[in-house]
């Protein structure tokens, strides 16, 4: 089974439960090989997490500390949960500033020497090389209350050949930010986004209907999948079935190629900057990104701000990739029970709501998603109908293969009018050697 058909239906009927019925988240490096240290057994009294359900029996280990490592960006709501944690349990926590996609990479280098935090806070699309190579803990006091506590995309995303790792707390996609005092209503297709851009694309006054990063990956994943493509076949999981060159996704890269009469610029001349100072200025009209950009669009823009799904592809469903922010604990940890404790009680319904509160993230608690702080808030709501049709980025090692070539065969399409086919038969090759090993990189 292609990745296409079955992760599609996996978001959709769980990373939404708010909308629907069903069911019970830029480049990114991984690291590579080490050890494993197996977790201490202390028993202890059912005191842990901040839910009512059972948790298990396991309490810190006597003059236990933790480190946790965790994004500028969001240190904010690990400063109060940490503070939480500490009054909870008496365990101090110091947090050390570590962009979440390079977490893996320093846990490497630190893991095994002892420096490194004791709970890391990752995109799930790292997992594959923290867990196969031993730097990360089974998530398995906790296993079965994680499992039924979140939705199963954040379920899948956590998991790696079978075992949890992951303690999924907040779950991302990208959606089309629009200016209503500039586009009255949110483009249906791509085609609408091209016929409004030709009325307000004014190139010499730096004025652009749409902008978005258009030599990255995880923003153009949409004129893949949407029309047919894949990453890996197999749910993800076979490296050696690419479907990133099939006619599917070549049929939707070329309604990427045409978008260049709304966007008439350089992949290179774009970056979130620019982009973003553009659009509060209201010198862009719409903007494909993610709920990272909320709060400070909605303080620009104020009432005139809209959230849409993103508009079809050649008559077809937008389908955007998905990533899960998971906490592992590392497996040289000293205090692996009070770092399991921690991970545990900082993805609680009670923790999501807050980070939701301060950073603007969509929760992966059940409970979570269907409290009003989540169902009455149109900009979230939003999120959590295009996550209906998304897909969890694959979390094999294979991944970290997959940016660098991709994200040179973009730029190719844009800026010099390759063909698409062209640009990615060689990133599929390129992609192949490196998973194969026999690239000269």
């Amino acid at each position: 089974m292609k990745l296409k058909k079955l992760m599609v239906l996996t978001a959709a009927c769980s990373m939404v439960l708010s909308i629907t019925a069903c069911g019970s988240n830029t480049a990114n490096n991984g690291g590579n090989a080490a050890a494993t240290n197996a977790p201490a057994d202390n028993g202890g009294t059912n005191n842990a997490g901040t839910d009512s359900a059972a948790t298990g029996d396991i309490v810190p280990e006597d003059g236990a500390s933790l480190i946790v490592w965790e994004s500028k960006e969001e240190r904010p709501f690990t400063e109060e949960i940490a503070k939480q944690f500490t009054a909870k349990y008496n365990v101090p926590v110091k947090i050390e500033e570590v962009a979440g996609p390079d977490q893996v990479t320093k846990l490497t280098q630190d893991g095994p020497s002892g420096l490194a935090a004791d709970v890391i806070n990752i995109p799930h699309d790292n997992l594959g090389k923290a867990a196969s190579a031993s730097l990360v803990l089974p998530n398995d006091i906790f296993a079965e209350q994680t499992k039924a506590d979140n939705t199963e995309a954040s379920i899948v995303g956590s998991t790696f050949e079978g075992e949890l790792y992951g303690y999924p707390r907040a779950a991302e996609t990208y959606a089309l930010y629009y200016n209503k005092s500039l586009v009255k209503e949110a483009p249906k297709s791509f085609d609408d986004v091209l016929a409004f851009s030709k009325t307000f694309t004014d190139k010499s006054k730096n004025k652009y209907g749409i902008m978005w990063e258009v030599g990255n990956l995880y923003y153009n994943y949409l004129f893949i999948a949407s029309t047919g493509g894949y990453l890996f076949g197999d749910n993800g999981t076979n490296k050696d079935d690419i479907g990133l060159n099939n006619e599917g996704a070549v049929e939707g890269l070329n309604t990427f190629a045409k978008l260049k009469e709304a966007l008439p610029i350089k992949s290179g001349d774009i970056n979130a900057d620019i982009k973003r100072s553009l659009f509060n200025s209201g010198d862009v009209a719409m903007d494909i990104t993610g709920p990272w950009e909320l709060a400070g669009y909605k303080e620009a823009l104020g009432d005139n701000l809209g959230i849409a799904p993103v508009p079809t592809v050649a008559g077809k469903t937008a389908i955007t990739f998905s990533g899960i922010k998971i906490y592992a604990v590392n497996s040289f940890s000293q205090y692996p029970n009070a770092a399991k404790l921690y991970a545990h009680f900082a993805t609680s319904k009670e923790s999501q709501l807050e980070l939701n509160k301060i950073i603007g993230s969509v929760p992966t608690n059940k409970e979570a998603l269907e409290d009003p702080q989540i169902k009455n808030d149109p900009y979230v709501s939003a999120f959590a109908e295009q996550a209906k049709n998304s897909q969890p980025m694959p979390s094999i090692p294979e991944m970290g293969n997959v940016w660098s070539p991709v994200n040179a065969a973009l730029p190719e399409i844009w800026d010099k009018d390759v063909d698409p086919k062209v640009a990615m038969d060689k990133a599929v090759q390129q992609i192949k050697d490196l998973n194969n090993g026999t690239s000269a990189q």
